[in-house]
């Protein structure tokens, strides 16, 4: 029996092969959607990540016979474990060859991590902060995933059950939604309504407003108050939003983003939606999630000219006081005849909490699918 080596990434050249293990398991996979291997790096870079203010974490890789066979990375949010009174490490970035030997060394190195920094708790898949990638996919391996989500073969969860001791945590379900040919009566109806009952009003951002009118700052503000009871929500920090305020929204198509003000309050923003055209089919051009020589033409395609049939809804949030006024009909109120000017041909929601019945409800309309589900596992330690 071959012995399994787990080595501590300790070097950049050690980051650069944990990050490009994905490529070489998933080369030629139809379905992953590999990340930029800038946006790893620069995720997982210590002096980078504005998360490491109230996180740690260290990397692992997995070595058979010499050669890399899994890695994984184990986090610990210390204000999301204040906040829901853990204490858990978390295992994310989790990928291996479908060796049992191999998962349960990596989640050993987890789970011996977590116990060396006091923690009784393992649970993921979970990035640092909600912002990263989460769940690992259960249902739907052959539906393409997408630059927000985790893809992974369908042997990962049958190792999750062979480790014994891991159940339930938080399960996600996913939807496909057609672009419908006419604006559906429902959403009009309420929308046209609600602007009028509530002098409510669409806000359509330009990167003027982003950057120096704060309408960047008031986005990911009112994200913080709709997704603060959210399964492992950690507010986001003032040096994150700032983050990822540079991150999205300068180099998205700001047309398929829509901003929601309430005109009664001095044009409070109170709600936003932000998409964007599925980079997937762009992303699997782009050589070991490089944007050079090539990967940044299939990017700026897909942003700018709309060369997809698909649209992400990476981002949506109405505060929680609107939602009753149907606040979220506006969102499709003006982004449907986008879709629709652009030739998109359906859409893919971002991950939803299972039991999220309000969220799920405002899809109705669009006779949606649900072909994904995720799983977070949890196990006591």
């Amino acid at each position: 029996m071959s012995t399994i080596e787990i080595k501590k990434v300790a070097t950049k050249r050690d980051l650069k092969d944990f990050i490009e293990f994905h490529y070489d398991l998933y080369n030629g996979n139809p379905y992953d959607a590999p990340n930029l291997f800038s946006d790893d790096f620069n995720t997982l870079s210590k002096d980078k990540n504005a998360a490491f203010e109230f996180c740690e974490a260290e990397y692992f890789m997995a070595y058979k016979d010499g050669k890399l066979v899994g890695r994984v990375a184990a986090i610990i949010n210390h204000k999301a474990n204040e906040k829901w009174n853990r204490k858990a490490v978390r295992f994310g970035w989790i990928d291996f060859i479908d060796d049992y030997e191999v998962s349960a060394a990596l989640m050993k190195a987890v789970e011996d991590y977590g116990k060396s920094k006091g923690m009784n708790m393992i649970q993921g898949p979970l990035g640092f902060t909600d912002m990263d990638p989460e769940g690992m996919l259960t249902y739907g391996f052959d539906q393409l995933g997408t630059m927000a989500t985790l893809y992974n073969y369908d042997y990962y969860p049958k190792h999750i059950d062979h480790l014994g001791g891991f159940e339930k945590d938080n399960d996600y379900v996913e939807y496909y939604l057609p672009v419908p040919k006419t604006m559906p009566d429902k959403y009009r109806k309420v929308a046209e309504m609600i602007m009028k009952r509530y002098n409510l009003k669409i806000k359509k951002i330009t990167l003027y407003d982003v950057f120096f009118r704060g309408y960047g700052h008031k986005i990911f503000t009112v994200l913080n108050e709709t997704f603060a009871n959210l399964y492992g929500y950690s507010g986001l920090s003032e040096k994150q939003i700032k983050q990822y305020v540079w991150m999205y929204l300068p180099v998205i198509d700001l047309k398929l983003v829509t901003v929601i003000e309430d005109a009664n309050a001095d044009n409070k923003v109170i709600g936003f939606g932000i998409t964007m055209p599925s980079l997937t089919k762009a992303l699997q051009k782009c050589r070991r999630g490089r944007l050079l020589p090539f990967g940044w033409w299939h990017i700026l395609r897909a942003i700018k000219f709309h060369k997809t049939d698909c649209v992400d809804l990476l981002l949506l949030g109405v505060l929680p006081e609107y939602r009753s006024k149907g606040a979220n009909s506006l969102l499709f109120y003006d982004l449907i005849p986008r879709y629709q000017k652009y030739g998109i041909k359906w859409g893919e929601t971002h991950v939803e909490m299972e039991y999220n019945s309000h969220v799920q409800s405002q899809w109705g309309p669009l006779d949606p699918i649900n072909h994904k589900r995720r799983r977070c596992y949890k196990k006591n330690i």
